[in-house]
């Protein structure tokens, strides 16, 4: 048992390395802590079949590349993977594209009923509902580390310093510490 633990670790460790990917990276993508992956790839415990599953799946092999020693080189589908991240980028660009198709309609359609001339704030909101559709698809199938830009770059576009303006204006009455004592009147 002690061999196949350790091939496991091996494999894994491998992989994960073959991807450039750090041990937070991949527990992050398997909803498990980095030291968990640490155990892993250093032959403590092994993951139970449904987690070995989910790892083959990710690095695209199969569930006995993961418990043999040995195994010709690992394929490269970096054609396939190449493809999938071009289609994930083109259905993210084509959402924020919708967004703002959208949104000149909504501009369109106020100038033309002469509601208000206001119309132009139609394209002031498309900014945070792009950004909102960004860090979806972004969460989803990229980067998490660039959610941080992308909730940074929400917060600095217009109806987001608003919202940060107003937050800021609220008084919060004074507590009473529970040590001070009543005051007499």
């Amino acid at each position: 048992m002690n061999d196949l633990k350790q091939i496991i670790a091996k494999n894994i460790a491998d992989l994960r390395i073959s991807e450039k990917m750090t041990q937070l990276d991949l527990a992050e993508k398997l909803n498990y802590s980095d030291k968990a992956i640490s155990k892993w790839e250093r032959g403590e415990s092994i993951p139970d079949i449904a987690v070995l599953k989910e790892i083959a799946d990710l690095f695209e092999v199969s569930l006995d590349y993961l418990v043999e020693a040995e195994h010709p080189v690992k394929p490269v589908n970096s054609a396939k993977k190449k493809t999938r991240f071009q289609n994930h980028a083109f259905i993210t660009g084509i959402s924020i594209i919708l967004v703002w198709l959208i949104s000149t309609l909504i501009f369109v359609v106020i100038d033309l009923a002469h509601v208000t001339n206001k119309h132009w704030l139609s394209f002031i909101f498309a900014i945070p509902a792009s950004m909102i559709v960004w860090l979806v698809f972004n969460s989803i199938w990229f980067n998490h580390r660039r959610n941080f830009l992308i909730v940074s770059l929400l917060m600095w576009s217009v109806p987001g310093q608003v919202i940060i303006l107003l937050w800021s204006r609220i008084r919060r009455s004074p507590q009473k510490s529970e040590t001070e004592p009543p005051k007499a009147e």
